[in-house]
């Protein structure tokens, strides 16, 4: 469950079927805190949102019951219409509106429909939370970058280390004496890119936590992960660890270059736009 923080109002988004849906609950909480169900049902009975949830439904709805919302719009405007969102979702099989009970208790809507809620309440509070909403998903799609990038290098390190394994390890050597082979070798390509071994990092960083390639930067994890598979490479032409760490060293400093001057052209491009 994420959360956004709109004119100091806190709105919880949940993941439904890959779609985000916006608790209606909190934000009619920034209305009025004590009548959140009655200012949702108020807002249903309205012909107006009727007609906006019915197309919405017939949209990204094949399950959806056009006959009896007909006959729920049929009574919209009457005094004595009434309509709760489980009355809704019960009699046209609608999937845009979600009531939910327990912990995170309420009522929640896909984002399309909680934004024209959100503006039926405030047309200020609607822009303030698309603002949010969007700062979230900017926020999300750049850790989902970070991951993937940060996945792609763990994948190129597996086919780093068995290539090690079959061509580095002799049979003979124990387990500790593995794993230091494999020390040495993670350290090749920390020397070629860093200047340093992971435990030279450490000693200068005491305070911090993780490893040295936890605080690379996209153009350093490219890098690394071209390296890993140069590297690889190498160790299956039957190259010297001295030999592969010089040749390393240079195409590190050769790709830096490159990654950091594009980086720094995009950055002097998206200043003058």
């Amino acid at each position: 469950m994420g959360k956004i923080k709109v004119l100091k109002t806190e709105i919880r988004i949940l993941q439904l079927n890959d779609e985000d849906y916006i608790s209606l609950t909190d934000i009619a909480r920034y209305k009025n805190p004590d009548r959140t169900d009655d200012l949702i049902r108020n807002w249903l009975r309205n012909r107006n949102t009727l007609e906006f949830l019915g197309i919405w439904e017939q949209l990204n709805n094949q399950d959806f019951n056009p006959v009896e919302f007909d006959g729920i719009r049929m009574q919209a405007g009457l005094n004595s219409f009434t309509l709760t969102p489980k009355q809704w979702i019960e009699s046209t099989g609608a999937i845009g509106i979600s009531s939910k009970a327990g912990r995170y208790g309420g009522t929640y809507a896909h984002k399309d429909i909680a934004f024209e809620f959100a503006s039926w309440i405030s047309v200020e509070f609607k822009l303030y939370m698309i603002k949010e909403f969007q700062r979230l998903k900017d926020q999300e799609r750049k850790t989902l970058g970070w991951d993937i990038r940060r996945n792609l290098v763990k994948i190129n390190y597996r086919i780093h280390t068995d290539a090690i394994q079959k061509h580095l390890i002799p049979s003979e050597l124990s387990a500790a004496q593995i794993s230091l082979m494999y020390a040495s070798e993670a350290d090749v390509l920390n020397v070629a890119l860093f200047g340093k071994t992971a435990k030279m990092w450490r000693e200068e960083n005491p305070e911090k936590k993780g490893n040295i390639r936890d605080y690379a930067d996209v153009s350093q994890l490219v890098c690394l992960s071209n390296l890993e598979n140069l590297n690889a490479h190498f160790i299956e032409e039957g190259l010297e660890q001295k030999v592969r760490l010089q040749r390393l060293n240079a195409i590190a400093i050769q790709q830096m270059r490159i990654l950091t001057s594009e980086t720094r052209l995009r950055l002097e491009e998206n200043k003058d736009e």
